[in-house]
């Protein structure tokens, strides 16, 4: 079981193994997303990320059997490695906190190559994990409204995701990204240059069929996209908040 950024080492819940588990939820997950400077942004997400995120594409997993390689949308928090601008004195300065980020320290995983072998999981890394205080996993042998809850939220964002790829597979069959870079120059003359991400290639966009912009329209694509380009003048904030 691989783990994913801002996870230490997941584990599945095991209702006899974990049965005095508690989760104080009074500790910040903020330093598990301190040194993260982008994270995966569902396309429902879009409306609410894009008012201060940039939103960008990235390459993720093997180019398939036509050669072409599946993108994932992502939030960006950073312009540097390791570098979370929306975090300051601890504590998370955004207006919104992308559903990645909300369901630490729980995640779905799937346990073997079955597709219903997908397990509620947990980072045995985070402190916050104990047997004496916060907020129970199981009562009686059963998981409690807590856990239920952290569960149906994980199947949702599960369901997101999938609706996600699916939404990227049809931009990157129409071949409407291309690889970008954004460059800037502080008053202090310091240089920023990020690269590695893909955007929407506008010229391409306005060229397509008509019949390709219906199908876009009634996949939902249109706003989506539209909101990714407004998105992208957030760089321009990200670069005030790093001269700050």
């Amino acid at each position: 079981m691989s783990n994913p950024p801002m996870y230490g080492e997941l584990a599945p819940l095991d209702r006899d193994v974990h049965k005095n588990l508690k989760l104080d939820t009074d500790q910040s997950v903020v330093a598990r997303v301190a040194d993260q400077n982008s994270v995966f942004l569902a396309a429902v997400e879009f409306a609410d990320a894009c008012k201060e995120h940039p939103i960008v594409f990235v390459r993720a997993g093997q180019p398939g059997p036509d050669g072409k390689t599946p993108v994932a949308p992502l939030a960006v928090l950073g312009l540097r490695p390791g570098s979370n601008l929306f975090i300051e004195d601890g504590k998370w300065t955004g207006n919104y906190v992308p559903a990645y980020v909300r369901r630490y320290p729980f995640a779905m995983a799937r346990l073997d190559d079955k597709a219903d072998s997908m397990a509620v999981c947990y980072d045995t890394k985070w402190p916050a994990f104990n047997e004496t205080t916060g907020e129970a996993l199981f009562k009686d042998g059963q998981p409690t409204e807590f856990l239920m809850n952290a569960k149906a939220f994980l199947e949702n964002f599960e369901q997101e995701a999938e609706r996600t790829r699916l939404i990227c597979n049809l931009l990157v069959e129409l071949d409407l990204l291309q690889d970008m870079r954004f460059e800037a120059t502080l008053p202090n003359e310091e240089k920023i240059d990020v690269e590695g991400f893909m955007a929407l290639d506008e010229k391409k966009y306005a060229e397509l069929a008509d019949d390709k912009v219906l199908q876009l329209h009634r996949n939902g694509l249109i706003a989506m996209i539209e909101m990714h380009r407004l998105s992208l003048t957030n760089m321009n904030r990200l670069v005030g908040k790093y001269a700050a």
